[in-house]
Parts: structure tokens; sequence; C-alpha cells
């Protein structure tokens, strides 16, 4: 019995030293030595050991937001080379291109959302998550404050600070209500599940109080008024949303009602869709129009009271006002108001929304990085680096260029600056070296400085905005993770294009968005698509395109199993009209 708790003792002793401390004291024991000796040099400790043992600290990430741009970035990261903490309001990320079906319970709000915590859990390495609203950037001093999202008479502190070695700006944008009187007090808004959740209470509640008794017919046709401001995807989609609840579901509920309901789309400009391809345009209005939706374009709404909406024509300055039941405002976005302090902070108040580079670096600011709808890319025009870009490629130094010289610098001229493609592509040019050629298209063999500034002239005014979309925000964040993924690899084999300005290359290459195309479902299980290489579809094929789409574009197999058995349910049993 004592030599069995010997040999414990001893072993558990053993496993406590590091391996190289095993090796002696075994080695010691074979060979008569002292087994103190190996003790004696523990506690003396050796300088390699421990610097083998101190591991260098984390780069810090701080992200802001779980909306597309921030949620994508988190999906694709390697959390083992960081240490990440998340913050945001909400504690979930939202599918928002189906937020006008929840509208109208033909999905159901928990079908789109996926909590932030089991996306979190799935990735490498630890995500600290915290649930609460960034109120500040400091970036001078690297370091975000933060405030609870919770009622202040909890435990704890409401307010924290976080510092960062790295920041990603996710926050995205909030309703542009362009300051019209009383948008905010009487508008409805879709921006967020919350508010698609409260328009589907306040459609039911109109039906409610129309037919209660005592109403005078106007009284009913007023409550039953729908009007969307904006005649965007998002309005268009929600209008088309509501006429098929009604005509599917509700005047079954309410057969009394039917002639009195009426659906308004108010739009300043002269289409609705107006950024897709006319022919979807003209379609949508068409369809409209058969379907009893009143589409009213050139009108820019001056106020909207809990009764009245007031308009103004563009055309000839006359003012008219309409009564509603329910109005839904969705005209754009504008800079949430922490992006605005932050922007004043770091000099760009005078913009409108924040500005980053090509890599999404905030401007003047390696560590900040902005993604999603609460930045946009300030594209460098080439016109800037025209006299860079020439000494680089005149290599001979003859103060003329030739095509073989051009044609060395060309990839990295399309990569560093996309207008030149998106030139080439609206002038219908076969090759970028068709820009060296003189007014009248003769090939010309070399060109000097201002023969190559001429050629370029025209390029930057292809500069383009990226939209504020789903598509948008998904791409900049997975391109992002890339880029933390690969940080140390690309210092030491940099793989942008080169440096015309200065040597050596960029350590990425800039973002690049491809576009797959944009939807507008416009009721009646018909939609139109505007796919790359100018095709345009629509019709019920295309609704089963959309289908299959927004179902594989679900963040999780739950919510795409989900949603999909919503869809079904739709079809067999209806919409559901309770108000809860």
């Amino acid at each position: 019995m004592r030599v069995f708790s010997f040999f414990t003792r001893a072993s558990r002793a053993f496993h406590g030293y590091p391996f190289g401390s095993k090796l002696l004291i075994l080695s010691t024991l074979s060979s008569g030595g002292l087994v103190a000796y190996s003790e004696s040099q523990s506690e003396l400790g050796t300088p390699s050991g421990n610097v083998n043992e101190i591991e260098p600290r984390k780069k810090r990430v701080v992200v802001l937001g779980t909306g597309w741009a921030g949620t994508s970035f988190l999906k694709d990261l390697d959390a083992s080379l960081y240490e990440v903490q998340v913050v945001s309001p909400r504690n979930y990320f939202a599918f928002t291109p189906l937020l006008p079906s929840v509208t109208c319970g033909t999905v159901e709000a928990r079908s789109i959302v996926e909590p932030v915590r089991n996306i979190i859990k799935k990735r490498k390495g630890e995500i600290k998550f915290f649930e609460a609203e960034c109120v500040k950037i400091d970036a001078s001093n690297k370091k975000v404050t933060c405030r609870s999202n919770f009622d202040s008479n909890s435990l704890g502190n409401e307010e924290f600070s976080l510092e960062y070695d790295y920041l990603v700006i996710a926050l995205g944008a909030q309703v542009n209500t362009f300051n019209t009187p009383g948008v905010k007090e009487n508008c409805h808004f879709l921006k967020e599940v919350e508010d698609a959740l409260k328009i589907r209470r306040s459609v039911i509640d109109c039906f409610e109080k129309a037919v209660l008794p005592g109403l005078t017919e106007e009284e009913r046709r007023a409550n039953l008024h729908f009007v969307i401001v904006g005649g965007g995807p998002t309005g268009v989609e929600f209008a088309a949303e509501l006429h098929d609840f009604v005509e599917e579901d509700i005047v079954k509920l309410y057969p009394g009602v039917k002639d009195l309901l009426k659906i308004t789309v108010i739009q300043s400009g002269d289409h609705i869709l107006n950024m897709f391809d006319e022919r979807i345009s003209s379609f949508a209005e068409q369809k409209f129009t058969r379907d009893g939706i009143d589409v009213q374009t050139g009108l820019r709404v001056t106020s909207v009271s809990e009764k009245d909406i007031t308009m103004k024509a563009k055309s000839n300055g006359q003012v008219h006002t309409i009564p509603h039941g329910l109005v839904v405002w969705s005209t754009g976005v504008g800079t949430r108001p922490v992006v605005r302090d932050f922007m004043e902070q770091i000099g760009q108040a005078d913009r409108r929304i924040l500005a980053t580079d090509e890599w999404l670096r905030v401007k003047g600011y390696e560590n900040v990085y902005a993604i999603g709808d609460c930045a946009t890319i300030d594209q460098r025009k080439i016109r800037e680096d025209i006299s860079a870009i020439f000494e680089a490629a005149d290599k001979d130094k003859s103060g003329f260029l030739t095509v073989a010289e051009f044609q060395d610098v060309i990839d990295d001229i399309i990569i560093r600056y996309p207008q030149v493609e998106h030139y080439l592509n609206s002038k219908h040019l076969a090759d970028v070296t068709d820009l060296l050629k003189d007014p009248e298209g003769n090939e010309r063999k070399e060109v000097d400085i201002e023969g190559f500034k001429l050629a370029l002239s025209q390029v930057d005014s292809q500069r383009k905005s990226l939209p504020a979309t789903a598509q948008v925000a998904a791409q900049q964040g997975s391109y992002l993770s890339r880029c933390f993924n690969r940080r140390e690899h690309c210092k030491k084999y940099p793989e942008g294009p080169r440096r015309f300005r200065g040597s050596g290359r960029h350590q990425f290459r800039p973002f690049q968005y491809k576009h797959f195309g944009q939807f507008a479902p416009l009721g009646g299980e018909q939609a139109a698509a505007e796919l790359p290489g100018d095709w345009v579809s629509m019709g019920h094929s295309t609704q089963w395109l959309w289908y299959s789409v927004y179902a594989s574009k679900q963040v999780s197999w739950r919510t795409r199993v989900l949603v999909v058995s919503d869809w079904t349910r739709r079809f067999i049993f209806g919409r559901d009209s309770s108000r809860i």
C-alpha cells in the first residue's frame, strides 16, 4: 500500500513538470543523481522557458453592429487570430429583404431572425457579444463608449468602454425623414423587425376600426386608405404584399369593406423602381394599375398629420391633402447620430455619409473600418495619379509611352481604378489599349504625357457609388474578414496592385463589388428581376426564382426551413390575421 501511495504521489508530481524537467528527472534518476536539481532549476527559471511560455497579446477587434455587414464579417472571420468583441442593441440578425412579408403574415418574424450567439458559437475561436448601443467612438484614444440596452433600474453600470486595436463600424443607417413635419410622429417605418410587427398590428386595427358601428362611409374609407411614401423596392414590395393580403385573406374576413379599401404609392420621381431597368419599372406600374393600386409620381410630401397627408406637385407646385388610415414611410436612409458625431471628429462633417478608401478603411485612420449602409467608398480618381502612372509605365524614360509599356501596367490599373473597366464597357471598347487611339480612332504606337492624360480624361466620369443594399453590405463583410484572416501572410506577400505613388504593392486587393442582380416582388405570384448581363425577367417564373434565391440566402438551415414552411403554410391555410 505504501509503495502504491508513493508511486501515485510521484506520478502526480511528474505530470506537473514541464516536458524538459521530466526528461531531466528521468535522466538523473537513471544515473543516481539528485531529483531536487530539477526543482531548483524550475524555481530559478530559465530565460528560454519563460520566453516560450509568454504569448504575444492578440489584437483586439471591436465590431459595432450585427446587420448584414457585421454578421457577414463575423461568419467568415478566423476569431482565433484576434480578441473579438461585438456590440449591438439587438442580439439577432434579421433577413431584412423579407420584412415586407412579415407585415402581412406571409412570413413570421421569428422565421427570419437568427440569434447572434448561435452564429458566433460556430466560429473558430472565442467571440464575446454585448447587447448594448454604441454612443461614442473615440478614434484618438482607440476606444468606444457603449450603453447597455436594458432598463436603468437593473443592476450594473449602464455605460462601459471598450478599447480596440481594430474597429469595424457596421452600424447601418436610419430612416431619412428629410425633416418633413409629422413624419416621425405619424408614420410607420420598415427598417427593423419591430417595425414590421407594428405595421402588421396597425393594418389589422384599420380593418377592425372600419367595421365598427356608427362610422360614416367617408370615415371607413379614410381608415382603409393605406399610403406608401417611396416607390423603391421596399415600398413597392409592401404595397404588393398588402394587396395580396387583402385579396386573398382579408376580403373573406371583412366582406363589407372590400370596395372601400385603397392603396396609394407616392413617388417623388417620374417612375417607381427607378433604380431598375426601365422595362421593369414600366411592367410594375402597369401591374399596379391592373391591381387597382394608385401610383402617384412627381409628388413631394410636405407634412403628415394624424389623419391627413399633404403633398406638393413638383411640376406645377399645386398642393393637395388626402386622408389616410396608415402611412408607411420608405424614402431612403440617413446617417445615425453616433456615426455623424464620429464624422465631425475626423473632419468629415461636410459629407452626407462616412467615407472610406477602397480597402474599407475610414480615411485617415488605418485601424478603423466602416462597412455596410453607414459608409461609402470614395473611389480615388485616376487623374490624380496620371503622372505617376505614366512615369511608372515609361520604363525607358523616353517621355513617350508605347502600347507595350502600357500593357505592362494595365492589370494593375484596372484593379486599382475600377472606373476604367466601367468606362470601357460604356464606350463598347474591346481593349484598354483602345484608349490610346487618336481622336479619329487610328492606332498610335506611342503617346506623350499630354496624350495619355487626354486618353484617360473621361474615365473618372464612370465612378459609381454603391447602393445601400444587403448584397453590398454582405460582400463588404466577407471581403474584410478575408483581409483580417490573411493580414500576416499579406504583410510578407502583398497581393494588391502596384503602388504608382511609391514602391512595392498594396497589401490587399481593393474591394470590388460583384452585382448578382436584384428582385422586385410585385404580388399575385409575379416578380421582376434584373440579372447580370442585362437580363431582365418578369412574371410567375421569376417569382419562383425569387423563392429559391431568398431561401438559399438565409443565414442558417433553421431559418431556411422556417421560411419555406411559412410559405407552404400560406399556400395551404392563408395568412394569419390575428393581432399578436
